[in-house]
């Protein structure tokens, strides 16, 4: 038996598919979601609800399906991934179908099941259909052509509370907004992996290491800048303009590794909130909400939503009322969809939104891995910029809805009621599904120089 030499590489660990780890969390995910809804109808009618059952089927054959997706096109993606999503969406039905109790009129959680259902169709085709994740580099300038359009589509339409952000045709209504996140997350992707060397130049030091790009590479992140403020002062989304400017600056800095461009999209993005507002009166109410939450009590004229939307949080203290005994319903109107979170305190309490928001952690935790582990460098960012929309999406909502930030009007992944979230998060997980699969398969061909310009050449 001779001992290897200096020049021997080291054996690669061995990864297990661990699909069956998988299925068991899956398993969890649906008898805790099955739980919450038995004990809603326990709460508020000292009854199991007589559909538990086929609640309770209906997600589980949903789970299954993705899983067997996952086990046959997918089989060495990160075990926690799909378990992860599932458990949230549960959870969200969960709580739209509590609320669903207290306005008997306007029943939300059936519609969600179906859109779940079609998020999960649309998670089995795109594991299935999508070989390789590298395909989509070839795309890049469809894509972004085709997020625009999305983007624009609202401007003709009526405005809805206040924002230009849905599109209404007859009885549906969908936010394209949610499918253009996609589109532009794999453009950014991209054109970052192709020019991320340009944008690399050494630029002029400000202080110590902090260091701002060269001008003639400034354009790209002023031209998005100026999409997004266009955006927030067109559509009146400031959520929309958030996240599409915060996942160019994230998945920027990525690429280049350089702290100016962090330096570069904070100091726009406050100049154009300052700017707009101030000058746009739905944004600007927006912010004189936030600054003085309580200000329509003072006036006698009763809690608005972000005051009730504390009270709730406040109601619920450490360990929350439990499941059907709480009031969130009073924040009206948005209580299922932007005030979600606020339900989940107050009925589940600090321990339970913990819970909650370390389930996203985790998710973006495991996107972020999954790309960290992959070679080529369009892989790399777009796993980044896929999780990083989950992060933004949570810390905008949820710094929202405690007071933290400005409310907007995005909708809490998964768990907010809202067909175009929930159906474009599902094809966010299974993106992220098929890059973890890459990244963890044994053996992987690496990818040859110059391929990133290749594709980029191509999709031109």
């Amino acid at each position: 038996m001779t001992a290897p030499t200096a020049d021997t590489p080291p054996p690669e660990p061995c990864l297990t598919r661990r699909r069956g780890v998988e299925l068991s969390l899956l398993v969890c995910a649906v008898l805790i979601s099955v739980y919450g809804y038995i004990g809603v109808g326990l709460a508020r009618s000292g009854a199991v609800p007589p559909d538990a059952v086929a609640y309770g089927a209906g997600l589980g054959v949903l789970a299954l399906l993705a899983h067997l997706a996952v086990r046959f096109r997918a089989p060495y993606a990160d075990p926690l991934l799909l378990p992860i999503a599932v458990l949230l969406n549960g959870i969200g039905l969960v709580l739209i179908y509590r609320l669903d109790l207290e306005t008997p009129g306007v029943r939300a959680a059936p519609t969600q099941l179906v859109w779940s259902a079609l998020g999960v169709a649309l998670f089995t085709a795109a594991v299935i259909a999508l070989s390789d994740h590298r395909v989509l580099q070839r795309y890049a300038y469809v894509s972004v052509t085709a997020a625009l359009a999305l983007l624009t589509m609202p401007i003709f339409f009526p405005a809805v509370n206040g924002a230009k952000i849905w599109i209404r045709v007859g009885g549906l209504s969908f936010q394209p907004g949610e499918f253009a996140k996609i589109l532009l997350a794999v453009f950014f992707a991209a054109y970052l992996a192709a020019n991320s060397n340009a944008l690399a130049c050494t630029g002029r030091r400000i202080i110590s290491r902090l260091q701002l790009p060269t001008g003639r590479v400034l354009g790209p992140v002023l031209a998005v800048w100026a999409v997004s403020v266009g955006v927030l002062v067109v559509e009146r989304d400031l959520g929309s303009s958030l996240l599409f400017f915060g996942l160019f600056v994230i998945m920027l800095y990525v690429a280049t590794g350089r702290t100016g461009w962090i330096a570069v999209g904070l100091v726009l993005a406050a100049a154009g909130a300052f700017a707009v507002g101030s000058l746009e009166p739905h944004v600007h109410g927006r912010v004189e909400d936030w600054l003085h939450p309580f200000a329509t009590i003072e006036a006698g004229q009763g809690p608005n939503q972000l005051a009730q939307s504390l009270f709730a949080f406040a109601s619920g203290g450490m360990l929350g009322t439990g499941l059907g005994r709480g009031h969130s319903v009073l924040i009206g109107f948005a209580a299922k969809s932007d005030f979600i979170l606020a339900t989940a305190g107050e009925e589940l309490g600090l321990v339970g939104l913990m819970a909650i928001v370390l389930l996203y952690a985790l998710l973006v935790e495991r996107g972020y891995r999954a790309g960290l582990a992959l070679r080529d460098p369009f892989g790399r960012l777009l796993a980044v910029g896929l999780a990083s929309i989950v992060a933004i999406q949570v810390f905008v909502i949820a710094g929202g809805v405690t007071g933290l930030i400005p409310l907007t009007g995005m909708a809490m992944p998964f768990l907010a009621q809202g067909g175009s979230s929930v159906v474009t998060n599902w094809v966010i997980v299974a993106l992220l599904i098929k890059v973890s699969d890459s990244a963890r398969t044994p053996e992987r061909a690496p990818v040859e120089p110059g391929v990133v310009a290749e594709s980029m050449e191509a999709g031109r």
